[in-house]
């Protein structure tokens, strides 16, 4: 199915600010549908002339009018009267009479869709004809609601400026809503409002309180003279007509509102006040942000412990008057330090995912200090890995060191050449080449006969850590590479 920005783009001649306009609005209107207890349908004109449904919102507090999808259909040209009708005129049509061409009757209102001064699409809002029952004081409070933003988005002042809520944590109509009269005031609250507004210890019925004064005193310390918070929250929403969000904790519980003020007409006619209790949300939040620390204190204290190893071996290395004693005890240095790396780097991060290219290169700095001074060997890297999980990162950058380092001590008698990095990443498998341009591998050598202590943990790594393969051969220009090919874990991005 086309997007809504497939569609504009290649069906229609809006650009710029007026697709962004209609971004937004698509992005706010389910409290628009939800309200009105109605279907959205997006009407755009086409470079055809024709009418195209561009977008497509059901209500979540009622059934909806289209058993089917109506995105990317064209409006049959008899039954589009009502759109020309609105687009021509700027102003909202309502049928006075059910349409009845239908398996079922329908109420239709179409709506132009305003942006400085133009109309730029249409709206149709088409919702069950109720009949045979008064509606509840809920609902009424709830259609009048969704005409006064519909009026709004007529004149372009809705969807509201500025950064749009976060659609994944923003209140819904069916959470809890207030509905405030020009001065602040409760004039309905719905049962959800209610039993939030309880659970922060606000007793009785909310009808005709001043909801910033309530607030306030909810949040304000013991004798605090200042104007109440809340109440001067509500009233700049109301104001500057800009929405505002606040979350209020007391008596052990959270509850997040959204205050939307209403100014269909340019006339300030109160607001809504979309509620959500988001106690639990944000009790789990809070667990976890201490897992979070306790997980980063973890790895802060196995890099401290693993660096203590280090200096330990390095000192015991310098003690020792045996050359190839000394030489096994730094190369133990160099992997505990590459193991090291993975948990500095971790107890830093918010996850388990550690941004593997700064290890790498660090490990790379790592392995040509041990090279003579006078050495002319270069490393260099060529290609991002990205992020990795530290289940991988930790054996991949002991691969690294142990692959690096064999080359710097092995491949240049007389200690000049380059070291070259190579890493690809695919979308479900990761390759590491490591390549120099020394002497070679010894005729007749076979990795799985090797006997060297480095190249048995790099294979022991690979195939049983990271589930790969590994290839240690001769380059075509002359030298070695290692070719190391394993696939990414499921939970990798």
């Amino acid at each position: 199915m086309s997007t809504l920005a497939d569609l504009l783009h290649e069906r229609t001649d809006l650009q710029g600010a007026d697709v962004e306009w209609l971004h937004r609005l698509v992005g706010e209107w389910q409290l628009v549908s939800d309200l009105g207890f109605a279907d959205l349908v997006l009407w755009v004109r086409g470079r055809d002339g024709q009418w195209l449904a561009a977008a497509h919102m059901r209500p979540t507090t009622g059934p909806t009018a289209y058993a089917d999808d109506v995105v990317g259909t064209v409006h049959a040209p008899a039954r589009a009267w009502r759109l020309e009708r609105a687009w021509r005129e700027g102003r909202l049509v309502r049928d006075s009479e059910p349409d009845r061409s239908g398996p079922v009757p329908l109420m239709r209102e179409t709506v132009p869709v305003g942006r400085a001064g133009r109309t730029v699409a249409v709206l149709s809002r088409d919702c069950y004809a109720s009949i045979g029952r008064s509606p509840s004081a809920l609902e009424l409070t709830y259609i009048s609601s969704a005409s006064e933003l519909l009026q709004m988005v007529a004149e372009g002042t809705f969807p509201y400026p500025g950064d749009p809520s976060d659609p994944e944590t923003a209140p819904r109509a069916g959470d809890g809503l207030l509905r405030l009269d020009g001065t602040g005031h409760v004039v309905y609250a719905s049962p959800n409002a209610l039993s939030a507004f309880r659970r922060l210890g606000v007793p009785g019925d909310l009808l005709g309180v001043h909801l910033g004064s309530t607030v306030a005193a909810l949040v304000s310390a013991p004798g605090q003279l200042d104007e109440p918070r809340g109440s001067a929250a509500l009233a700049a929403a109301v104001r500057l007509r800009e929405p505002r969000e606040a979350e209020v904790e007391a008596q052990g519980a959270t509850v997040l509102m959204r205050v939307m003020p209403l100014v269909p007409g340019g006339k300030p006619r109160g607001a809504l006040v979309l509620v959500r209790d988001v106690t639990e949300l944000r009790r789990r939040d809070r667990q976890i942000i201490g897992k979070d620390a306790t997980i980063r204190e973890i790895h802060h204290r196995v890099k401290n412990n693993l660096q203590t190893v280090a200096a330990l071996l390095r000192l015991q290395a310098r003690r020792l008057q045996d050359p190839s004693a000394r030489a096994a005890l730094e190369e133990s240095v160099r992997r505990v330090a590459s193991i090291a790396m993975v948990h500095e780097t971790l107890s830093l991060s918010l996850d388990e995912w550690v941004a593997f290219d700064d290890i790498a290169d660090r490990v790379l700095a790592m392995c040509a200090e041990v090279s003579v001074p006078e050495a002319a060997v270069v490393i260099r890297r060529h290609g991002e890995v990205g992020a990795l999980a530290a289940a991988v990162a930790t054996p991949l950058a002991m691969v690294l060191t142990e692959l690096v380092q064999n080359a710097v001590e092995h491949a240049f008698p007389a200690q000049t050449g380059r070291i070259d990095v190579r890493v690809r990443r695919e979308a479900e498998v990761l390759h590491v080449v490591v390549e120099d341009d020394g002497r070679g591998l010894p005729e007749g050598f076979d990795l799985a006969a090797s006997t060297r202590l480095g190249l048995q943990i790099v294979r022991t790594l690979v195939e049983s850590e990271l589930r790969g393969t590994i290839a240690l051969r001769p380059r075509q220009e002359g030298g070695t590479e290692a070719v190391v090919t394993f696939p990414l874990r499921a939970e990798l991005p």
